[in-house]
């Protein structure tokens, strides 16, 4: 079973249709013993870093995240869900992440061409750059779909696949069993779905 995190933070419903319509039994839970229990973990999130961090806080879950990845359970992150298993992030001030992947959160908009918008919307070819679980099904040059306007930098030998917006955007790393997806699998359709396959296929380590 998946437990997608309740935090306050995230599309949680379409993310859980999802995995449903996969056959993939999964629950939106906010339940400490229904985490333990898991036998992986996804860890959603939309909105601003400092307040998603501080919900993860407030309601324990960051330590919960932090033992399930531990102990070897499959852990994705997703889209803020990914950027929260960084080192830290740079969205209004500075804030601390949960350090589960190396590297930093920076604004997007210090690095764009002037011609490029931020957030950065739409759809975007990925590119990989090393062999992944969660590619598996999918080929080089299929679209996901972005929403964002900060994005990883630093992230070394975790970095699994690329999309090209005046910059390279990291679109999935993984580090051992924590893996982690900056686009939206939810909203990525065929291919989306294909990476929501590969991952509720994933053991633990």
């Amino acid at each position: 079973m998946i437990a997608i995190i309740d935090y306050g933070v995230g599309n949680l419903y379409s993310l859980s249709h999802s995995l449903s319509f996969l056959g993939i039994e999964n629950e939106i839970t906010r339940e400490e013993k229904a985490i333990e229990q898991a036998d992986q973990v996804i860890l959603p999130g939309v909105g601003a870093f400092g307040d998603a961090r501080k919900r993860l806080q407030e309601t324990g879950m960051d330590r919960l995240v932090l033992k399930k990845a531990a102990e070897g359970t499959p852990l994705l992150g997703i889209c803020l869900g990914m950027q929260l298993l960084f080192e830290k992030s740079y969205e209004y001030g500075e804030h601390k992440g949960l350090s589960l992947i190396p590297g930093e959160i920076c604004p997007l908009k210090d690095d764009l061409p002037g011609d490029l918008k931020v957030p950065h919307i739409g759809w975007n070819g990925l590119k990989f750059l090393r062999e992944s679980p969660l590619t598996k099904y999918i080929q080089e040059g299929d679209s996901v779909y972005y929403v964002h306007s900060y994005y990883a930098k630093g992230v070394g030998d975790a970095l699994i696949a690329v999309s090209e917006y005046g910059v390279e955007v990291p679109g999935l790393v993984q580090k051992g069993n924590v893996f982690g997806a900056q686009f939206h699998p939810e909203k990525s359709g065929p291919v989306g779905l294909k990476i929501l396959k590969a991952f509720g296929e994933v053991g633990s380590c």
